[in-house]
């Protein structure tokens, strides 16, 4: 005599096991959602280029398009939040300054910069998995620190505003919190 396993009452078919081909991976978003979030995104990053231009400086840096993407695409997340995005950045580039302090800059320090710089966020809090990449840029470019620490707080607020404003487009709530 053989036993079928019957679900518990309330639960839905997504608890069944899956078969080792079938994703388990979330739905994708709907098309208005991917173009909505494409258009945020853009839009974001091209306020940074063009005052980055004006100001001729580079206020686009890499990390910053990756934060973009968590608040466009993934915005409910911890790591999009607007201190995890602004407050992982500054706690990031601190750590690469104070790396370079202590062991100059170069290919060795922007490596212990961008491991040390999870920890730092960790323990502060304010983990943000893009800003470990500007620890790196602090090793390696060694930018002056005021300048560079003033443009990566403006372009941080920068691209959670437009966030804010995109994602209500997309009916989504963010930021979930701001502190």
């Amino acid at each position: 005599m053989s036993q079928t396993a019957v679900p518990p009452a309330g639960t839905s078919e997504q608890t069944r096991e899956q078969a080792w081909y079938e994703s388990r991976a979330p739905r994708s978003a709907g098309p208005r959602a991917v173009l909505t979030s494409t258009a945020i995104s853009v839009v974001a990053l091209t306020v940074l280029a063009a005052i980055g231009i004006w100001m001729d400086q580079a206020v686009l840096i890499p990390p910053l398009a990756a934060s973009m993407a968590l608040i466009a695409g993934a915005s409910t997340t911890p790591l999009a939040q607007p201190r995890n995005v602004v407050g992982g950045h500054i706690i990031a580039a601190l750590t690469g300054y104070l790396v370079i302090a202590i062991a100059g800059s170069g290919f060795w320090s922007s490596a212990v910069a961008g491991g040390l710089a999870l920890g730092v966020m960790l323990l502060c809090r304010v983990s943000h998995s893009p800003a470990a990449a500007t620890a790196v840029i602090v090793g390696l470019d060694h930018p002056p620190a005021a300048q560079f620490l003033s443009l990566l707080v403006l372009a941080s607020v920068i691209l959670v505003a437009i966030g804010v404003l995109g994602n209500r487009m997309n009916h989504h709530r963010y930021p979930v919190y701001w502190w």
